[in-house]
């Protein structure tokens, strides 16, 4: 079957239709928007192409100029969507590159109108393709390789876009439009089949990646506090054990919400919920770095903190019950102080599994409950010593 336009014209219809129905179904089955909008654009491909066949007939200003700007719009859906996919905001400027089309209908009847049609359709899609390439940038973090291939593909796409147009002016370049006549345009054509094949596959790829990213991160997240769950957190927490010597101990903090029955009690499940998403925020906020942070079940959370003294378990168990203690009394007001208790293990040599480690931690938070509540009870392995720090 030879490649003439017409064929060529069928096959990009047919393949920007399959493109548009299988990004389509990707989109029911996530929701992402970025997808719905590259679905509309290869849909709207597949229309412009299907007008461009009317030029056989002799429809010029539909098969010509109307089947023209369905590219240039798919182009501009292509880049919308790369704007939600990357989380950008575009500058409602874009929005005019569909005024300046609009003014190709003044050009008069010449023998170079061809030349400047297609001119003003190469770079207006030039331009939004540049711009989709340079929002897919790292941006200092890391992309899925579907991201990456579809930064160079839409690069790619753009660059010719550009040398087309570069080419369109050179002199006794031949085109033209209505008989689709010029070496240009024969190519153009191919390179199109061949670019919604491969900006199809990086786009699905790129929104798998997210997705596949966004479910681990939900399997290895508490929903309400954002927190490791308790299997993340021993998964993690035994890499972090391996660090721990003599000159590099480490200690398992175990707290919970003293009176936290009051608050769910007076003021409902959902401010007791918002209880747990402040302390949460506040572990987040002061852990230093390399510390683990997780959400056990109901109001108790876990805290592993590297290379660590006595003296900083102190002083930040103190800082968190402090700020913790004040942002309750603010919020909900209680018969009871609504407080934390913590139970601490400070240890320089790593036990067989981290329960043990939680369970010490337990026993320590018990003697805290037991010895009034709205204290640090540390038990300092390393010394064979531990000692209870109340309230200040």
């Amino acid at each position: 079957m030879a490649l003439d336009p017409m064929t060529m014209l069928t096959m990009t219809i047919a393949l920007a239709a399959a493109a548009a129905l299988y990004l389509g179904m990707e989109w029911r089955a996530v929701q992402a928007p970025s997808l719905l909008l590259w679905s509309a654009g290869f849909a709207t491909i597949s229309i412009g192409s299907t007008l461009a066949l009317l030029r056989g007939s002799g429809i010029l200003l539909i098969g010509i100029w109307f089947a023209n700007g369905l590219l240039v719009t798919a182009h501009w859906l292509f880049l919308l969507g790369v704007a939600r996919f990357t989380q950008t905001t575009l500058s409602k400027n874009w929005y005019l590159i569909f005024a300046l089309w609009l003014g190709l209908l003044l050009l008069p009847d010449q023998p170079w109108w061809s030349k400047v049609m297609l001119v003003s359709n190469s770079l207006l899609v030039t331009r939004l393709m540049l711009k989709a390439s340079w929002l897919l940038r790292p941006h200092g973090r890391s992309l899925s390789v579907g991201a990456v291939q579809l930064r160079y593909i839409l690069l790619a796409h753009g660059m010719f876009y550009l040398a087309k147009a570069v080419t369109a002016v050179m002199p006794g370049t031949l085109i033209d439009l209505a008989a689709f006549r010029g070496e240009i345009i024969q190519i153009s054509l191919v390179e199109g089949a061949m670019a919604i094949m491969l900006i199809a596959l990086s786009m699905t790829g790129s929104e798998r990646y997210r997705r596949e990213k966004h479910i681990a991160r939900l399997a290895a997240r508490d929903p309400l506090t954002g927190l490791y769950n308790r299997r993340e957190f021993e998964a993690r927490g035994q890499r972090l054990l391996d660090k721990v010597t003599d000159t590099r101990p480490a200690a398992l903090l175990l707290m919970d919400i003293d009176h936290f029955k009051l608050v769910n009690d007076l003021y409902g499940h959902s401010a007791g919920d918002q209880l747990l998403i402040t302390l949460s925020e506040l572990m987040r906020s002061t852990l230093p770095d390399g510390s683990l942070a997780a959400r056990l079940g109901g109001d108790e959370f876990v805290i592993l903190l590297d290379d660590t003294s006595s003296e900083r378990v102190l002083a930040w168990s103190t800082a968190l019950r402090e700020a913790f203690q004040a942002s309750a009394l603010h919020r909900f007001a209680t018969p009871e102080a609504v407080t934390l208790s913590i139970g601490a293990s400070l240890f320089s040599e790593a036990p067989a599994s981290l329960a043990v480690l939680i369970e010490r931690s337990d026993s320590a938070l018990y003697e805290s409950k037991r010895g009034g509540r709205n204290r640090l009870r540390l038990v300092d392995q390393r010394a064979d010593d531990s000692s209870s720090l109340p309230t200040q």
